[in-house]
Parts: C-alpha cells; structure tokens; sequence
C-alpha cells in the first residue's frame, strides 16, 4: 500500500497561480496528478518518471509544469494561468511500471473563480 500526503489547493482568481505538492511514502516510478471536475470523468492532469520523462494533457500544456524530487519521493504540480475551467479536485497518482499498480490521494481541491 503506497500512502500519499498532498498539500496545497485552494482559491484562485482567474490568471492566478497556485501549487500543489504530494509526498509518497516510497519510491514510485510514475507520480503525478488527475483531476476530477464536477459531473466528469476523472482526466489526467500531469504525470513524470523517475528518469523525469513528463506527459502533460493538452488542456495544460503551456501553463502547468510537473516535477518531482526522487530523492524526496515528492511530485509537484506549479499551476499557472489557471482558469475557471481548471476547478476540480487534483488527485495525487502514485504508479508503477507498466500500471503495476495504481494509487490515488484523496485529492485537495482547486477552485478558479473571480
């Protein structure tokens, strides 16, 4: 069982920046983040390696920077020129070679509103 820690999340206005961070209890191959929008399917967001090859969803691509710490075993996410439609929950993935294994935080929620 992989335990994850995630903090940040919050209120922002619109053009804002905000960011979130999610330590695992381990070392993770995969670790990154899934958001979830009211009365939506949950989407990926951003993910990285270990070797700190990143994927990015078109939606963020350009405003979203995912990064990681290995010797911490921390993912970061550094959300910028958010957007009314970037309000969901951000879910914290925890994953192995090839999907292994998969494990989600219990996500801090991300609020885009004037």
């Amino acid at each position: 069982q992989v335990q994850l820690v995630e903090s940040g999340g919050g209120l922002v206005q619109p053009g804002g920046s905000l960011r979130l961070s999610c330590a695992a209890s381990g070392s993770i191959y995969r670790m990154g983040w899934y958001r979830q929008a009211p009365g939506k399917q949950r989407e990926l967001v951003a993910t990285i390696t270990t070797g700190g090859s990143a994927n990015y969803a078109d939606s963020v691509k350009g405003r979203f920077t995912v990064s990681r710490d290995n010797a911490k075993n921390t993912v970061h996410l550094q959300m910028n020129s958010l957007k009314p439609e970037d309000t969901a929950i951000y879910y914290c993935y925890a994953g192995g070679l090839l999907g292994s294994f998969n494990f989600w935080g219990q996500g801090p929620p991300v609020t885009v509103s004037s």
